[in-house]
């Protein structure tokens, strides 16, 4: 029995199934560290932060999360292995609260005169044009009426890709090709989003520059241009972070908060690696609320990051 019962029956199994790998390993581990023992002690407690660790959850994270059952242990005097799985839950929940993350139920959109424009930023291959695709397929399953702009414009392949998925969802694209400005594409995109009373506009944009320095320049450029369109845009950095790089997924973030103001991350691949506590620590360490995952190849699984599911999936026995 889950926290909430919110989810469709089909979405949480793919949920259960896109998270297998994490929680076989977590707890094949889990199993080893307290064998024998009937109570959480020094060594459990070391085990587990080891466990945490190699999971990907990150070390601040972990500490945390081990500060926290000491303070139970403290408080209630004894703690058995057998309650460990539980409380892991508990606290793990606690702190996706705290961050305010995973809030999310269904695909929804602020309701407002202007469209909503969403800028997606990330590193190419971890899945940012797929992401860009499924989530416009899911809010205009949502009734809503989306468009693309592909400001990606230093590789071909991400022009083509984003027209292949505007295609195949069947939402608008503006695109000039290659080599274009890709801040004077996402003007042109918000222009006619404006012009044609679009509900969403999703803007692509270059997944890899010379350095830092570019990077910060060229989204800060991108966004200056937005604001001249519709004063308060962009309404959303999405940030697109690959669960399977575990400690890469980490320093990405960090390079991506560094050079924008990100307020939303989506991160995906976290049904073919055993690293999905990278939801976890990022959440954590960042304070940015996770807002999408990633769990399979499909349309419909791209899903909305609800802690309660996600914390549900990942303890169950």
């Amino acid at each position: 029995m889950g926290f909430f019962n919110i989810f469709s029956k089909e979405k949480k199994e793919k949920l259960d199934e896109g998270l297998d790998k994490t929680k076989q390993s977590f707890f094949s581990k889990l199993t080893r560290a307290i064998g024998g023992k009937s109570t959480v002690d020094a060594e459990v407690l070391d085990n587990l932060e080891e466990i945490l660790v190699t999971s990907d959850v990150g070390v601040d994270t972990t500490l945390r999360i081990i500060g926290k059952i000491e303070d139970r242990i403290a408080k209630d005097k004894y703690l058995g292995t057998s309650e460990l799985n539980k409380v892991l839950r508990e606290e793990v929940a606690g702190l996706l609260e705290e961050n305010n993350t995973g809030d999310y139920d269904k695909f929804t959109i602020p309701e407002q005169d202007d469209p909503y424009v969403i800028m997606v930023v990330g590193v190419n291959g971890v899945g940012k044009t797929t992401t860009i695709g499924k989530l416009a397929h899911q809010l205009k399953q949502q009734g809503k009426s989306v468009m693309l702009g592909a400001s990606d414009t230093f590789r071909a392949a991400a022009v083509d890709q984003l027209k292949i998925w505007a295609s195949r969802v069947g939402v608008p694209i503006v695109e000039q090709g290659m080599d274009a400005d890709p801040a004077s594409v996402a003007f042109d995109t918000l222009q006619s989003a404006k012009a044609k009373g679009a509900d969403v506009v999703i803007v692509d944009t270059a997944g890899r520059l010379h350095n830092k320095v570019n990077l910060m320049n060229e989204l800060s450029k991108i966004k200056n241009v937005m604001k001249k369109v519709i004063p308060d845009a962009p309404h959303e950095i999405l940030l697109v972070l690959d669960g399977s790089t575990g400690q890469n997924a980490y320093e990405q973030a960090k390079q991506f908060s560094l050079a924008t103001e990100i307020n939303a991350l989506a991160i995906t691949k976290l049904d073919g690696t055993a690293k999905g506590g990278v939801v976890i620590g990022i959440s954590d360490q960042f304070k940015i609320p996770v807002k999408y995952i990633g769990v399979g190849e499909g349309m419909e699984d791209l899903q909305v990051f609800n802690k309660y599911e996600f914390v549900d999936s990942l303890f169950k026995e």
